[in-house]
């Protein structure tokens, strides 16, 4: 069926970060891990009081009484000034503040927003938890409307997203289970808040990645922190996060990395995915074994809490607000035991598009490549390439083959349509089954 809703159903209001922090204290950070960072970003080349501030992503305020210590211990020296009062004096590295930011340096290459305390990052991704809605069917069809999903695929779904546990879809390839997955991501909506970067016992792990991580504000409508926000700037805000990592999963992507050249972390790829989906694809073809992957589930799963470890030896736990899925074309019986199936309760099966479903999807590919359909080259695919050789329809087919249309009508400077002899130099190239078969009777 076709999943296109007039009017998207209300969203479950998510929890904001902390307000802008009005002291030192506040921001829950020791004041010397501001302070050297205030310096090593000054090593850029001079700033002005709200550059800084800017930079920092804090308010000017925090920053004031610790740069006019750095000015007694001559350690930064005002070159100018650009505006009224202290935050418009334009501030740059003396000699000796020069070498005590290399110092620091050595210590920690970070420079940027100001880190978050770990404490304020679990006291926000447990607020997300404990508001979290539930998905109905309305709202889950926001996430397929531009996809033909079955109502049967989305009433087995639904259930598994209010769960929050974790799902397997496996199934044939080419059935959609990585697009069905990301559709899931889609239905959770609302927006949400990442720290730029965590602070745990002085040591910052970064989390904002713009890789994984989508703005859900273009940097024009960025506020500036001097101004009168009602948030915390060191958050970021993003859209709901859907994290697909493939064949190249391994376990070490799932703890800390320390850069011993940077000498700071960076947050797994599960954490980044806090708070949103995280999809482990072609499940089973990972270069670890399928149980080594699951044993590092086995407590977030159960008791939705992680836990990391420093290279100081220092343990921490987050909270574990992630909902994974395993997307597979394997049995899963046949990627673990049943004790291990058992904490992944959700087991899809994505099946095969019937033969109205197949033409629809063809009919929504023809539309987004500006061609017109015709039913009747169904019916022709049919009887010239699936029935006779048994092939299985799938749901990539129909993508894939008006893909294939466009690109021949390109090379061969033709118009734009869909015609029979088009499909066969289509289907020509792409089913294997013939090529094999056409070797064979050589």
């Amino acid at each position: 069926m076709t999943t296109t809703l007039s009017e998207a159903p209300p969203q479950v209001a998510q929890p904001t970060p902390p307000p802008p922090p009005a002291s030192i204290a506040e921001s829950g950070l020791n004041p010397e891990v501001l302070a050297q960072l205030l310096l090593k970003t000054l090593l850029g080349g001079e700033a002005s009081g709200s550059g800084l501030a800017e930079r920092l992503k804090v308010p000017y305020s925090l920053l004031d009484a610790l740069v006019q210590h750095a000015r007694i211990e001559k350690l930064v020296e005002v070159r100018g000034t650009s505006g009224v009062g202290s935050a418009g004096y334009r501030y740059i590295l003396t000699d000796l503040g020069r070498d005590r930011a290399n110092q620091y340096m050595d210590v920690c290459r970070y420079v940027g927003p100001a880190p978050v305390p770990l404490s304020q990052y679990n006291a926000y991704v447990r607020a997300c938890m404990a508001a979290k809605g539930p998905v109905d069917a309305d709202r889950l069809m926001t996430g397929f409307e531009h996809l033909i999903v079955s109502r049967t695929m989305l009433d087995q779904l639904g259930p598994a997203v209010n769960s929050g546990k974790a799902l397997f879809l496996y199934g044939k390839p080419g059935n959609g289970k990585t697009v069905v997955a990301e559709g899931i991501g889609r239905a959770l909506g609302t927006d949400m808040y990442v720290p730029h970067a965590l602070d745990v016992d002085g040591q910052v792990i970064t989390m904002y990645d713009p890789v994984n991580h989508t703005r859900s504000v273009s940097a024009a409508e960025t506020v500036s922190v001097i101004a009168n926000t009602t948030l915390d700037q060191r958050w970021e805000k993003i859209r709901r996060p859907v994290v697909v990592v493939g064949g190249e999963l391994t376990l070490e992507m799932l703890d800390l990395s320390f850069n011993p050249i940077s000498k700071f972390y960076e947050a797994p790829i599960q954490m980044k995915a806090n708070g949103g989906v995280f999809v482990v694809d072609d499940f089973g073809r990972q270069r670890i074994p399928p149980r080594d992957l699951l044993n590092r589930w086995i407590v977030p799963l159960e008791s939705r809490v992680d836990f990391l470890t420093l290279h100081t030896g220092r343990k921490f736990e987050i909270p574990f607000n992630v909902f994974i899925i395993f997307a597979t074309n394997l049995k899963p019986e046949s990627l673990a035991d049943e004790a291990f199936l058992r904490r992944i309760p959700y087991k899809i099966l994505a099946k095969n598009p019937t033969l109205d479903e197949y033409c629809r999807i063809f009919e929504m590919n023809c539309k987004k490549r500006g061609l017109a359909f015709d039913p009747v080259m169904i019916e022709y695919l049919q009887r010239r390439y699936y029935q006779p050789r048994n092939l299985q329809m799938r749901a990539c087919h129909p993508r894939d083959l008006v893909e294939q249309v466009v690109d021949i009508c390109r090379y061969q400077h033709k118009p734009m349509a869909i015609t029979r002899e088009l499909l066969d130099m289509a289907c020509g190239s792409y089913f294997l089954e013939e090529i094999e078969s056409q070797g064979a009777e050589a």
